[in-house]
């Protein structure tokens, strides 16, 4: 089945009661009992089930391939879930290019409750196989990274962390399931921040795990979202189904003007380099080949020093005269957005100064283009 059509008949859950084509919305925090004091249903507690974030779940799931999923209230509430799964002792390895937010959990967050982690490059897989311990227990995956994006060879991580007897968690969340499927690459666990691409909009917040195995360990994670409550309201589970709906079609219209605003900037004298998977001069272009259906609709580009300086002054200077590309952070929506990567980070970034990342929209790409010439002259 194409994914649009899979898209679609995931999302598409006519009301049975009704008859209503577009799926209620059910707001409700509790369920009642008979009169017998027995539950008609599965349904007790919003914050341990609904049936809005159920129908989120099972979609999700279709999507990616796999046996379970389970809907958080923001990307990092499922980061931080799976983290809470392991043990005090436990090794986690991540990438050296990974969104910043990630390993600041494990550094602030898991590191002083008795978590362990190593950063390595994903790309270079015997530093991968070095750094894999006796207490490696998760491998965090990006791909493509952010915000250089590299690409990972999940076949072959996945491999190795097997053999380690670690588990492959893979943020599959800057190409969607419209472009990769990590679980059919041997990946055990998917995530997203679905406030991206999956949502699509910029008007919800939303995380998502997907497990390729209702396994133990998926059902420890499943009990942490129950207890810990770090769930997304029915609103914006059905916001993100909505966007869904979508999702091929808009994947496709992003890609194609992306595309054409990479080629642009690729050359460009002004321009020190752009990072973007479709351009054929990227190093791992054979691999994009193998892994995913398209580049996705996310580029890097570095501005070149002029002054002697680390090239952050450009790259403001550059940003501050764009007026059709919105400076914002965030990622996945239909507006065009750009930012300043190391600013957003913070003083501790290890992103280039000179580098903005640019999520391309649903805008027409001769206006993005004009938009970023007027900017660089």
């Amino acid at each position: 089945m194409h994914f649009d059509t899979l898209a679609l008949r995931a999302t598409h859950q006519p009301d049975p009661a009704t008859g209503a084509v577009v799926a209620p919305l059910h707001l409700s925090t509790t369920f009642a009992r008979d009169t017998a004091n027995e539950l008609p249903g599965p349904y007790i507690y919003s914050r341990a089930n609904n049936p809005t974030r159920e129908a989120l779940e099972t979609a999700l799931a279709q999507l990616e391939g796999g046996r379970v999923a389970m809907a958080f209230s923001s990307g990092q509430a499922a980061a931080m879930t799976i983290f809470q799964a392991l043990r005090p002792g436990d090794h986690v390895l991540i990438g050296t290019d990974a969104y910043y937010g990630t390993p600041a959990l494990l550094e602030e967050v898991f590191h002083p409750w008795g978590l362990t982690y190593t950063r390595v490059d994903m790309r270079d897989l015997n530093a991968v196989q070095s750094s894999l311990h006796e207490n490696t227990r998760v491998v965090w995956c990006e791909t493509p990274s952010n915000p250089l994006l590299h690409i990972t060879d999940l076949l072959t991580v996945s491999r190795l962390a097997h053999e380690a007897g670690a588990i492959v968690v893979a943020d599959n969340t800057w190409a969607s399931p419209a472009l990769q499927r990590p679980l059919d690459l041997n990946c055990d666990v998917v995530m997203h921040s679905t406030t991206k691409y999956l949502s699509g909009h910029s008007d919800v917040l939303g995380g998502a795990l997907i497990f390729g195995k209702d396994d133990a360990f998926a059902q420890r994670v499943r009990q942490l979202q129950t207890l810990s409550g770090a769930v997304p309201s029915p609103f914006d589970c059905w916001l993100v189904s909505r966007g869904i709906k979508t999702l091929g079609v808009r994947m496709r219209a992003q890609m194609a003007t992306a595309q054409a605003v990479a080629e642009f900037l690729d050359g460009h004298p002004a321009v020190e380099a752009v990072h973007f998977p479709g351009l054929s001069s990227h190093p791992d272009r054979a691999l994009i080949q193998q892994q995913m259906n398209g580049p996705g609709a996310m580029l890097s580009v570095q501005i070149r020093d002029t002054d002697g300086g680390n090239g952050a002054t450009e790259a403001l200077r550059f940003i501050g005269k764009l007026n059709l590309i919105t400076r914002a952070t965030s990622l996945g929506g239909v507006e065009s957005l750009i930012e300043h990567r190391a600013s957003v980070e913070g003083p501790n970034s290890k992103t280039p100064k000179n580098l903005l990342r640019m999520s391309v929209g649903l805008e027409h790409p001769d206006d993005l283009i004009a938009d970023l010439a007027q900017g660089l002259s």
